[in-house]
Order: structure tokens, then C-alpha cells, then sequence
């Protein structure tokens, strides 16, 4: 049966009730996840507020905390865009994390959306999975690509624990914990108000995400995206990056993208590769606005410098004229 109206337009509690019971359709036949357990988040943020779900369940993953940002003034009431971001324990608060940094989501994004140059939109941060980070943010889809076997097969038993668990990991995002999210918030659940954005390999699963599921996000934002393989450059990753992502691109008209690196370290041995994606992604069509791949000179590859840029993709995909 069609509906008159979309679930955006409808008032929050009935288009709540609808977006619950379309999750409930889409995933017949399998054990509706249980209700997330909801609490205040152990990072503190300076603006707006933070919900934890404690160990979300999952058929696809091992569960794991998600951290979900309102900024101020979220009242539960007007539909707001959904950033999900990979890594969620390093995006808040510098005093919980491994390495005394943190991305400072929040302090970054409230002023921008105050100011009206970025649209109203929450931030989902699914924390990474330790030892398993890797398997779960390795596009799969490049091993087909990626020789000589032995180096396939090493990659696999080595690097991924196993086996690669990036297609699953995605299912999570899209057939379990996209339902919940819009089910519990005023969201905009449509793909042009669904984003996807991480840094390193989580610039890796951030693109492969778009290219997998473009019906359910309409832009990523890959910030020192790890081309590389490991901490020294070897071509093989690279190459089956590329010969993955000729074959997969979505169409650049239906997207946003946005793609940067630093110079200093560890991002400074992205420049070919970067420059290779860049070439393929202008020969594919894609442009700016839309498209944007940016240097920043001196920068490291760390959440200090991610910081500091993060306003050029949250304005990217988000921003209110976007």
C-alpha cells in the first residue's frame, strides 16, 4: 500500500510508528534485534548532548557501543540529517581516548549548524572493534583484486583475523542500526540526508559503504584514506582499490564526496594513490561542488589534524546549501 505522504512529513510520533514497522518488514524471517539500552554517554562533549547504546546487539557483528550526538536544542521534533562516523570512542571527549585526542565532533559542528551554515543533523559514532578493525573496515570487495594470492591470503589470515567481515559490518549499519536510529530520533531517512564519514581505513569503509549502498547514503567524507596497505606504501592495495572502485563508483551525480590527505608521515605517502583515485574519480565525471579532494600542507595523520579540517566536509555534505 502506498502512502499519501512520506515519513518526513508526517507528525514525528506516526512517522516513528511507520519507519518501526517498515524495519520490521524489511527484516521478516530474522530475530528483530532487542530495544538498545540508552544512557547518558561516559564522554562529555561542551555542546549539546550525548546518548550511549550500550553494546548494540547485531546478527551481522560483535556488539558495540554507539555513541549518538544531539546538538543543542534537539527537541525530538524537527526531522534532522544523520552523519554516521566510524570509530565513534575517539570523537568527543580527548580524556577517554588511547591517545589524548579526540576528532571534538561537537565543538566543531555546533557553531556551524548555529550560524546556519550547516543543516540541522545528528552524529552516530559506532565505536571500532579493537583487534577486529581491520576486518571490519577492509573493503572485501578489493581482495578479488588484490594478487599476488599469497599476499591475498596473508592479508586474510593475518590482518583480518580470519576472514573480512566489511560486508557485514555495512549490513549493521544499514539493515539494523539505520532502522533503529530513524525509529528512535527525528531523522531524515532518506539517502540524500544520510552520510557516511572516517578517517585512515575509515576513510576505506566510508567509500566502500557509498559504493555498496548508495540507495541508503547520498555522500561520505574520507579523510587520510589509507590506500596503502600498511605503514609503508605497497602497490598491490592500491591497485586493487582502483580496480574495485572503476567497476563500482555510483553515479557522480547521485553523490557527495570528499576526499583529503595531509603531507607529514604516514599521509604523506598517500600522494600517488590519492592522485590516482582523483584521476579516476574526474574521469568517471566527477566534479565539483559535489566532489572536492584537498592537500593540507604539514598536516599529520591524527584526529588533532582531522579536527582542524573537519569543517570542509561537514560543509561538503552538509551544509545548508548543499
Amino acid at each position: 500500500m502506498m502512502m499519501k505522504h512520506p515519513p518526513s512529513s508526517l507528525p514525528i510520533t506516526r512517522r516513528r510508528a511507520c519507519l518501526a514497522l517498515l524495519a520490521a518488514a524489511g527484516s521478516a524471517g530474522a530475530a528483530n534485534p532487542p530495544a538498545p539500552q540508552v544512557e547518558a554517554s561516559a564522554q562529555q562533549v561542551r555542546f549539546g548532548r550525548l546518548e550511549r547504546w550500550v553494546a548494540q546487539p547485531s546478527r551481522f557483528v560483535d556488539a558495540r557501543h554507539v555513541e549518538v550526538w544531539l546538538p543543542p536544542g534537539h527537541d525530538g521534533r524537527r526531522p534532522h540529517a544523520v552523519l554516521y562516523m566510524h570509530d565513534g570512542q575517539m570523537l568527543f571527549d580527548a580524556a577517554t581516548t588511547w591517545n589524548r585526542q579526540a576528532w571534538q565532533v561537537d565543538q566543531v559542528a555546533a557553531p556551524l549548524i548555529a550560524s546556519g551554515a550547516l543543516r540541522d543533523f545528528i552524529v552516530v559514532g559506532i565505536w571500532n572493534n579493537g583487534q577486529l578493525r581491520g576486518s571490519e573496515y577492509y573493503p572485501q570487495g578489493f581482495l578479488d583484486h588484490l594478487q599476488p594470492a599469497e599476499l591475498r591470503e596473508g592479508l586474510v589470515r593475518e590482518g583480518l583475523g580470519g576472514r573480512p567481515r566489511a560486508d557485514d559490518y555495512l549490513r549493521f549499519l544499514v539493515e539494523e542500526l539505520k532502522p533503529a536510529i530513524d525509529a528512535r530520533y527525528a531523522t531524515e531517512p532518506g539517502r540524500d540526508s544520510t552520510f557516511l564519514m572516517g578517517s585512515s581505513m575509515g576513510g576505506l569503509i566510508s567509500l566502500y559503504g557509498l559504493c555498496r549502498h548508495p540507495e541508503h547514503f547520498g555522500g561520505a567524507a574520507c579523510l587520510s584514506t589509507h590506500w596503502i596497505g600498511g605503514s609503508e606504501r605497497r602497490a598491490a592495495f592500491p591497485d586493487a582499490a582502483l580496480a574495485w572502485l572503476e567497476r563500482h563508483l555510483p553515479a557522480p551525480q547521485r553523490v557527495r564526496l570528499y576526499m583529503d590527505r595531509g603531507t607529514v608521515e604516514l599521509d604523506g605517502r598517500y600522494a600517488e594513490d590519492q592522485a590516482r583515485v582523483d584521476a579516476l574519480l574526474a574521469a568517471k565525471g566527477y566534479r565539483a561542488p559535489a566532489f572536492q579532494s584537498l592537500v593540507f600542507e604539514g598536516a599529520l595523520h591524527d584526529e588533532r589534524s582531522w579536527t582542524a579540517r573537519l569543517d570542509r566536509p561537514l560543509r561538503l555534505l552538509l551544509g545548508s546549501t548543499a
